[in-house]
């Protein structure tokens, strides 16, 4: 009884150091850059469930709490009213006055490019203290919020005034696509972006641009492995930050410029800022990928990363490594299997691991597959969970080479 007194009391004092570690890091964070905006965005993932109470709560919080009047668009929905109404019933539940706004191409009244530029409607938007955008296809939210020559419509412009003064712009997959300027439109599989390359029109398109010129965003992101296809639409685009949320997770952006990650599993952060590639097939050398688990911070202005509490005082030590012997994954595009890798390296006696993907035979250009080779280096840093089974990875190189797949690729024994 005495050694779990004293484990017990050894866990609250770390948990209590790293408390104030991060308020430390909270009080040091910069202030928001002259003239952005004072508002938050909360980017969700896709898939998100009304029982995930983090989230709702904080969308809730950030609009200013109870009674808070957010703005449901549900654009993006082949079925926008009933998709509206089933999240206004949701942000209710979590103390929210929500109201629906009629802007949305598959209603059928009234007609979207009327509804887009009523000054009723922009008023109720403006006035508002945040926005919601469900789920769906994003180049609907688009359409409809802006006019066929590219301009603003007024309830487009209505957002921007709400967010920069200070409300909350949240949505979840299609509702996350469109904060970037730029937005995947009619992507195909992660592998054939990789073969095939992106172009403006086809497989990208403008976003709105809530979270700035310096930041692509994407969604669904661990699951369906599109840290794959950010990398091609990043280096065509000139992106040198990109932030992937999973499903049923949010990363909060402040207007500091803090990013908080809150929800069921974590955010990709990828650095292009010293990477290089050479023209022909796909390729990538020295790009930096980072995994933020719920509750750690990236600040996109100074670039410190604060792990939440109950990981800071838990730094992993590479003379003490978990995991030995070669790290090999023949699927790397798989569901969640990137942040299996990176989660194994940093706490392995290798220095490396690789993975591969590759298409069936039947595809086009069946001979050309991808290695992605994940690498520690000085920088690379993990923390795991002193209570929970999380980890955070901060800072593995990835170096992304075209390979030749021999076909056949096996022969039956």
């Amino acid at each position: 009884m005495l050694n779990l007194a004293r484990r017990y009391l050894q866990f609250l004092l770390l948990v209590l150091l790293a408390a104030g570690q991060a308020q430390a890091a909270t009080a040091a964070a910069p202030a928001i850059p002259p003239g952005g905006p004072k508002g938050s965005l909360v980017i969700i993932g896709g898939a998100l469930r009304g029982e995930n109470a983090a989230v709702w709560k904080r969308i809730v919080e950030l609009a200013g709490g109870p009674g808070a009047r957010i703005a449901v668009f549900g654009s993006a929905s082949a079925s926008p009213d009933v998709a509206g109404k089933n999240n206004i019933e949701v942000l209710n539940s979590y103390g929210a006055d929500a109201f629906f706004v009629p802007v949305a191409v598959k209603l059928d009244s009234p007609d979207y490019r009327i509804a887009a530029n009523d000054q009723a409607i922009a008023d109720a938007v403006r006035h508002a203290d945040g926005a919601y955008f469900v789920g769906g296809n994003q180049a609907r939210i688009t359409e409809a919020l802006r006019k066929k020559d590219g301009s603003s419509t007024r309830v487009l412009d209505a957002l921007w005034t709400m967010y920069r003064n200070g409300g909350v712009i949240a949505g979840t997959s299609a509702g996350a696509a469109i904060m970037s300027e730029t937005m995947f439109y009619d992507a195909s599989s992660v592998l054939s972006t990789l073969k095939r390359g992106v172009a403006d029109g086809m497989e990208l398109s403008p976003g709105l641009g809530f979270v700035g010129k310096d930041v692509f965003v994407d969604q669904h992101l661990l699951v369906r492995g599109r840290f794959g296809r950010m990398l091609p639409a990043m280096l065509a685009k000139g992106y040198k930050t990109g932030l992937g949320i999973d499903e049923n997770t949010s990363m909060i952006i402040h207007g500091n410029r803090d990013v908080e990650v809150l929800g069921y599993k974590g955010a990709l952060l990828i650095d292009l800022s010293g990477a290089t590639f050479t023209p022909g097939d796909f390729n990538v050398s020295n790009a930096k990928l980072s995994y933020l688990d719920n509750g750690d911070r990236f600040n996109l202005q100074n670039g410190v990363f604060t792990p939440s509490p109950e990981k800071l005082a838990n730094k992993l030590d590479p003379a003490k490594p978990y995991y030995r012997g070669p790290l090999f994954f023949a699927d790397i595009l798989g569901n969640t299997t990137v942040v299996d890798l990176m989660h194994r390296l940093i706490d392995s006696d290798q220095t490396d691991a690789i993975g591969l993907t590759l298409g069936s035979p039947r595809d086009l250009q069946p001979e050309l597959g991808f290695e992605f080779r994940f690498s520690r280096t000085k920088e690379s840093i993990g923390y795991v969970s002193a209570i929970s089974d999380m980890n955070s990875v901060f800072n593995i190189r990835l170096d992304v080479l075209p390979i030749l797949i021999r076909q056949p690729l096996y022969q039956y024994k």
